[in-house]
Order: C-alpha cells, then structure tokens, then sequence
C-alpha cells in the first residue's frame, strides 16, 4: 500500500507539508487503516489520504472477495461522514451535559470509522479494515492530533484548503 502521494507539496509552508509527513507516516505506519480526512469545523475537507491509494486498497479486498470498502472512493465522502458523526455527537454532548466529544469510534461488519477532534473544531476521520487493530488506530490518531493540534491554525487551514482545491482544479484539468 502505498502512502499519500506528495503531488502538490511544493509552494507550502512548512507546516502544511509537516502536516501531510504526519499524515503520510500515520497512513505507512498503522496497519489496516483504508483512508484518511482532516475536516474543518465547518466540514471543509482540508488533508487527505490519496486517492489512487485507496483505489488500490479498494482493488486487493475485492480481489479476497470483500465488496464494498466505502466510502465511495471520494476524500470528500468520507469528509462528509465525518463532519456528520462529529457534528452528531457534539449535538449529543450538549444534550447530555457531558462536555466535549474527544473521539468516536463506530465498529461494522467490514471495517471501523474512527473520528477524533483536533482542536477548534477539526477532526480527524479514518476508515480502517475489519481487521485493523482499534487500540493501534486510536493509539496513532491520538499522537497525530497531539502533533497537529497546535500548528492547525486558520491561516494553515486556508493555506491547506486552497491547495486541495487547486490540486483537485489541476486534477480536473488532465
């Protein structure tokens, strides 16, 4: 399996690219996880796993005769899953006068989702095999927030937000 493709990274800032090396080794490094998303507080995309890797991970559990890996194939369907679920147990939270939500995991048949904040708002979403070890993914998730948080800013969001529309623009454009 191979890692988020470094296309793109040229022209960033050193945190945006340290940003996409800690998602790069989160991806490398834990095994089972199927895709990645960082999402804004108002459930923009900003950092994703790529693609084509996904579409390869896709392909080898077809070829063992699991059919569906969702989410669809888009960075953006799982951004939109987990801007739902985050949004949804913020909601629950409040109601429950339980304080903030710090993770979220929801086990299925064929796989797990994972979402955990960040800070202000952002999260992160990861897909992960039925198989993956889920003590591992959290494990892992937890040291990349803990490494992200701080450098997450607003200008960093906007820098990120606007390579991946010019990515997706350039992409488009082939």
């Amino acid at each position: 399996m191979t890692a988020p493709s470094t296309f793109g990274l040229i022209g960033l800032s050193s945190e945006a690219r340290n940003l996409h090396w800690l998602l790069t080794n989160l991806v490398e490094e834990v095994p089972g996880i199927l895709s990645v998303a960082v999402v804004s507080s108002d459930g923009l995309l900003l950092l994703s796993s790529d693609d084509h890797r996904n579409r390869q991970a896709r392909e080898a559990l077809q070829a063992r005769g699991v059919q569906r890996t969702g989410p669809r194939g888009s960075a953006a369907d799982l951004a939109t899953i987990v801007s739902g679920i985050g949004s949804l147990t913020i909601g629950a939270a409040r109601l429950m006068d339980s304080g903030g939500v710090r993770h979220t995991m929801v086990a299925m048949d064929e796989g797990s989702l994972f979402v955990m904040s960040i800070s202000d708002g952002s999260l992160l979403g990861v897909h992960g095999s039925a198989d993956c070890d889920m003590s591992v993914v959290a494990y892992h998730m937890a040291l990349f927030v803990g490494r992200a948080g701080h450098v997450l800013t607003p200008e960093l969001r906007s820098e990120l937000r606007k390579s991946l529309e010019d990515s997706q623009t350039t992409g488009s454009a082939r």
